[in-house]
């Protein structure tokens, strides 16, 4: 147009075609040749083909197939690649090469869901995970975008343990297991529950008695406290196996979301409970006070027949038992300020004996009183 106001002619325009009633020019390419071309012949409604990101904001995405063809596609569409960027190379459904307004109209998620429906068949039939992102709430569980479709995740579903704020799930990218698919209605149902539940089951396979783990405090309860470990499993430690000291509150022990060295006592495979005890790692008090006696072979080797006499009559058995201190052994020895605690676990659940011993009702261990 500058061109033009100044009166300078165009070089590339050719005059004497425009005489003559021609409106294009030969150096020009006619639009119905534009159309009838072998490239776009090849570019057809209903068609899978990789495109290019040439230009994208938060509402639209503009991706060029070729062929000076450019379409927008909505940027939802991309929600699940947030490090999508200008250059990317994605696949792209024609709805149309030309609609009435004479533009190309893509679709990416229809490409995913025609892909997507395949592989979640196949994570069904191989029992595979697969990741997702939780899109929103709905009634009795949650949405899940899943290889671009709508899946419902059942609230039952999303944990072994019962949910209450179900909106702090939304936004999160999480994985799945495919438990239902139906064919006719292109519904798919998924769970997050049965994917943990595999996991404590493999926890559980290598669980072995008296093996040490290392854990979480993650609730302290008057009569014990709670162990969290990997994927939720949580282990319970009795009161009584927190410490050797005679403790009345958890806390004297332990303190809420402590990192914990445990020791595992018992094993519940069928119920998935596992009990623990942490004082068992720590050394135990009477080792301290009273060192380990020799073997029995030692004591027979220093034994001397010059310091016994044979004892032919007594009248009592006091004349048996010298008026001196006597060995009594470690496993059955207790101090007589501390009857009715049991050595061994620290328990008060202790039964006596007429003789003198006594036996604790948790541990199963014997001993022996003495002043």
């Amino acid at each position: 147009m500058k061109d033009l106001k100044h009166g300078q002619s165009l070089p590339d325009f050719d005059w004497s075609a425009f005489d003559n009633g021609a409106s294009v020019t030969e150096n020009q390419v006619d639009f119905e040749e534009i159309r009838n071309n072998e490239l776009l012949k090849k570019c057809q409604n209903h068609e899978i083909i990789e495109g290019t990101v040439i230009a994208m904001d938060n509402w639209d995405v503009i991706v060029n197939i070729g062929y000076k063809c450019d379409g927008i596609i909505p940027a939802s569409e991309f929600r699940y690649n947030p490090e999508l960027k200008i250059g990317d190379k994605v696949e792209v459904y024609i709805e149309s090469v030309e609609d009435s307004k004479g533009q190309l109209v893509l679709s990416h998620k229809k490409v995913r869901f025609a892909k997507g429906w395949d592989k979640i068949n196949e994570a069904l039939e191989k029992k595979e995970t697969i990741q997702g992102c939780i899109k929103c709430r709905t009634k009795g569980g949650m949405i899940v975008d899943v290889f671009g479709i709508e899946a419902f995740l059942p609230g039952s579903q999303i944990d072994v343990h019962p949910i209450r704020d179900y909106d702090v799930f939304v936004g999160k990218t999480m994985e799945f297991k495919v438990v239902k698919i139906n064919q006719e209605f292109r519904n798919v149902v998924v769970s997050h529950k049965a994917l943990i539940e595999e996991q404590i089951k493999g926890f559980f396979g290598k669980l072995e008695k008296d093996k040490i783990l290392e854990g979480t405090v993650c609730n302290i309860k008057p009569y014990g406290v709670f162990v969290s470990f990997v994927n939720g499993i949580k282990g319970f430690i009795h009161v009584t196996d927190l410490s050797w000291d005679n403790i009345s509150n958890p806390q004297q022990a332990v303190s809420l979301y402590e990192k914990v060295k445990v020791i595992v006592l018992t094993i519940d495979k069928e119920n998935f409970h596992i009990g623990l005890g942490k004082k068992q790692l720590d050394p135990y008090p009477w080792d301290l006070i009273y060192p380990k006696q020799e073997s029995s072979e030692d004591i027979n080797n220093d034994f001397d027949e010059q310091n016994f006499e044979e004892i032919d009559d007594f009248e009592d058995d006091n004349d048996l038992i010298p008026n001196e201190n006597y060995f009594i052994p470690e496993p059955y020895l207790h101090t007589q300020g501390d009857i009715g605690t049991c050595p061994y676990c620290g328990s008060h659940d202790v039964h006596t004996y007429v003789d003198g011993t006594a036996g604790c009702n948790r541990c199963g261990k014997e001993f022996r009183y003495c002043d």
